[in-house]
Formats: structure tokens, C-alpha cells, sequence
């Protein structure tokens, strides 16, 4: 968060749209910058009064184009949907921000992310559901209740879609791809747009978010 600040010049006058956040990160930074999150409903008990919260799809998002000053979104697009829907998403973004950051998982990292077992990204999908369905590092953690493993590895199984820096290259085809290591891997890639020109790093004084009213 601090390099996100550092390298995009974030201040308390900054607008920003958090893709499928919460504001725990933004609590971690020493400005405030103006922030409305988008998630889904499930996620209601995460906000409070001192954010904007919009409840919206972020592969169809109720804003006008260029509408924030930058587009923050925190491991999410592996979340989607295929690539077709991993696209969309990546459109969005690029469309209602001036300038975006767009951390997610790097395939090529030996550690699934989100069921913490090694390995178990690059097999087969009828093995990985043999195998996830039975044992995962991620549930002897958590130990999580039966209802909450049933969703969690089916949402794994069904929807999280992994990607490269090709694939993210492709996506976002005017951003810098970062590497962010962990010793020699590259643990995750960040998608970036910088803005072109500083003074631009505000858009309005409405604290209220620009929805698309068509």
C-alpha cells in the first residue's frame, strides 16, 4: 500500500474506486484519500460511514467513464469467471479510471493462494477437485464450518481462473506489468496506469460517487 501511494501519487483529495474491497487496506495509509468501495452485498458488514459502498457487479460498473482518478483492485479478477469475464472486468476498469492499480496472484507461484497447497493450481481440474475435496492446507488452517468449506471450494473449483503476466499484458494492454517477488518467485503481478499529467489527480468536489444515470 505504501508503493500504491508512493507511485501514483495518492493524496487526501484523490478519488478512488476499490474493486471488491474492504476498508482494511485504506486504514493502513497515513492520507485519507476519498474512497467508495464496490462489492457485493455479502460484504455489507465491512463498511461503515466513513466510505462510500456500492453494491454493483464490477464487470458492469455504474459509473460514468474516467469518473475516478484511479481504480484499485486487490486479488479479484482470479475471482470473475473465465476469460471472457476476467476481460470484461479489465475493460471496466480501465474505462471509468484515469489510472488503475490491479494486483492479482501470479499462476506461476508455486503456492495456490487461496487453498494454500502447493502444486495444486497446475494439475488436471478432476484431480484438483480430487484432491481438494479431500485435503487442503487452506481448511486445516481455517478449519472452516461445513457450509463455509462446501462454498469456498466449489467457488475455487468453479470460478477462480489464475493468471500470468502474458494473460494480464493482454488485459490491460496500456499498463505496466510489476512484479511484486518473494525471494527468486514473482508472487504476484500488478497491472499499472499512471496518470499522464499530475494535475489531473482530482475530478470534482462531490464526495458523492459519479453514477451512470443512463
Amino acid at each position: 500500500m505504501r508503493r500504491f501511494v508512493k507511485d501514483l501519487g495518492v493524496n487526501d483529495q484523490t478519488r478512488i474506486l476499490d474493486i471488491g474491497g474492504t476498508p482494511f487496506n485504506w486504514e493502513l495509509l497515513d492520507v485519507r484519500p476519498r474512497i467508495t468501495i464496490v462489492n457485493m452485498p455479502r460484504a455489507r458488514e465491512a463498511f461503515d460511514e466513513h466510505y462510500t459502498c456500492v453494491f454493483a457487479d464490477g464487470r458492469a460498473l455504474p459509473f460514468d467513464d474516467h469518473s475516478f482518478d484511479i481504480v484499485f483492485s486487490n486479488s479479484v479478477i482470479e475471482h470473475v469467471g473465465d476469460a471472457e469475464r476476467q476481460r470484461r472486468f479489465a475493460n471496466e476498469i480501465a474505462r471509468v479510471g484515469r489510472a488503475y492499480w490491479v494486483e492479482t496472484p501470479n499462476r506461476w507461484f508455486p503456492v495456490e493462494p487461496h487453498l494454500l497447497t502447493p502444486f495444486l493450481h497446475f494439475l488436471p481440474k478432476r484431480w484438483q477437485r480430487s484432491i481438494a475435496r479431500r485435503f487442503t492446507v487452506w481448511a486445516l488452517i481455517e478449519r472452516p464450518s461445513r457450509d463455509r468449506w462446501e462454498y469456498y471450494i466449489e467457488h475455487y473449483l468453479r470460478d477462480i481462473r489464475l493468471l500470468d503476466a502474458a494473460d494480464l499484458r493482454e488485459m490491460f494492454p496500456d499498463a505496466e506489468i510489476v512484479r511484486e517477488r518473494l525471494g527468486a518467485w514473482t508472487k504476484s503481478l500488478i497491472a499499472v496506469k499512471r496518470r499522464l499529467e499530475r494535475s489531473k489527480l482530482t475530478c470534482g468536489k462531490s464526495a458523492k460517487p459519479p453514477l451512470n444515470r443512463r
